[in-house]
């Protein structure tokens, strides 16, 4: 399948040497010239323009960081859905406002262009192994038909529903397990209050019924306090979506927005490298 890129970063990246890995026809958008050289170096077709990278393409693919950046790449006259073919196909990766799905559904269907909002869970190291968790949304006869695709680097592969609907289980994911960090980090206080030093305690649980990815996180860091920085970063900017998206919205965060506005969370994971509040105002 020949296939338009947009987005080879830390997660974008992988994802792209496993298309190539199975025999796909990859063409990466590289805008920056000193990037250029590298990516020849590395063997990938590149082009500078967004329209280059899409124009003969049957599937692209949108692995950017923030939502504004997906709207940027494909919407508009300058955007990757005004220049792809008609039949082909859009799969957005990124966390968005699932707002922004049905944005890229009404102006692909303009031009028959088909879109999968196919949110992603997981890592860098997921897709190299192919583990990578997908939840889909969108027409679910087009989810099959780019399965054997979208199974070069993730499994499983799961439909969830409407458009939007991989961008909202996502969202409720991220807001969970933000949260469920949150606690992790608050148990260590309470075992402390109880006379138990951190590292015991989080040793401990990890053999327990109250073992969970979250507490994976805290516990690789020298200490509560020090949250690896970057998952910080994402941290803070899942979590920004999830609020905007419940404003916009009017749903209830219920306990989880409690929690994710405590200082557990506040201070010690999403202002760990941000500097600045990311409550609600």
């Amino acid at each position: 399948m020949k296939i338009g890129f947009i987005g080879p970063g830390r997660m974008g990246r992988p994802i792209l040497d496993r298309l190539r890995a199975a025999g796909h026809d990859v063409t990466v958008l590289v805008r920056r010239p000193e990037a250029r050289a590298a990516a020849e170096a590395d063997g990938l077709r590149w082009a500078a323009t967004t329209a280059e990278t899409v124009r003969d393409a049957d599937a692209v693919f949108v692995v950017v960081l923030r939502d504004e950046q997906v709207r940027q790449v494909c919407l508009g006259p300058d955007g990757a859905l005004a220049a792809m073919r008609p039949g082909a196909t859009l799969v957005q990766h990124t966390t968005s406002d699932p707002a922004t799905a049905s944005l890229l559904a009404e102006q692909g269907a303009a031009r028959h262009i088909r879109v999968l909002d196919a949110a992603l869970s997981g890592g860098p190291h997921d897709i190299a192994a192919g583990r990578l968790t997908l939840w889909v949304g969108g027409d679910e006869a087009l989810v099959d038909e780019m399965r054997p695709v979208l199974g070069a680097y993730a499994s499983p592969i799961m439909f969830v529903g409407r458009l939007g609907d991989g961008q909202r289980v996502k969202l409720v994911n991220n807001a969970l397990f933000v949260a469920q960090v949150g606690l992790a980090i608050d148990a260590v206080r309470l075992a402390g209050s109880l006379g138990i030093e951190e590292k015991a305690i989080l040793a401990a649980v990890q053999h327990g019924s109250g073992a969970s990815r979250a507490l994976a996180v805290v516990s690789s860091g020298a200490s509560v306090d020090t949250i690896p920085g970057r998952i910080g970063d994402l941290m803070l900017k899942d979590v920004t979506v999830v609020r905007e998206v419940a404003r916009s919205t009017g749903a209830d965060l219920g306990i989880i927005g409690t929690v994710l506005a405590s200082d557990a969370v506040e201070t010690k994971v999403l202002r760990q490298t941000s500097g600045v509040s990311a409550r609600t105002p």
